[in-house]
């Protein structure tokens, strides 16, 4: 397994490439969509996880369209470096290693969320206070 200082290099490498994303809510769409897709492909690795996966994925959605601003953009560049490198078939371990690609993917998501349970709390209880009305208009 890649030592922690590899870790730490790919980490300020989607670091520098996520701040791209931060005021581009187009891009992080389509960030997201790519994410979506890999995630539902890879569900299995995710067991234990998974709900609060797609909770960040909505949270970084409702920050990209400006409905919710309630966490540091810190916060939303670690998240969505963490996702670039999830996406990222190259990575510590490329995910052309079938069975070993997705390992480091699962564990940098499960880290990401376990350093933002708190955050993501706060979403989903401001996501849980939202009207009806918006979600369905929001959909349509």
């Amino acid at each position: 397994m890649p030592d922690e200082k590899n870790y730490e290099a790919g980490y300020r490498k989607f670091l520098s490439k996520a701040k791209k994303y931060v005021d581009n809510p187009q891009e992080t769409n389509h960030l997201l969509k790519k994410t979506e897709k890999k995630a539902k492909a890879n569900k299995a690795s995710f067991a234990g996880v998974w709900e609060k996966f797609q909770l960040l994925i909505e949270l970084v959605k409702s920050w990209s369209s400006g409905e919710y601003r309630a966490i540091s953009k810190k916060s939303i560049l670690f998240i969505i470096a963490s996702i670039l490198y999830f996406v990222s078939p190259i990575d510590i371990i490329p995910d052309f290693l079938i069975g070993l690609g997705i390992v480091d993917d699962a564990a940098v998501i499960a880290f990401a969320i376990k350093q933002l349970t708190d955050e993501l709390e706060k979403y989903k209880s401001w996501k849980r206070n939202q009207p009806i009305d918006a979600e369905e208009n929001k959909q349509m």
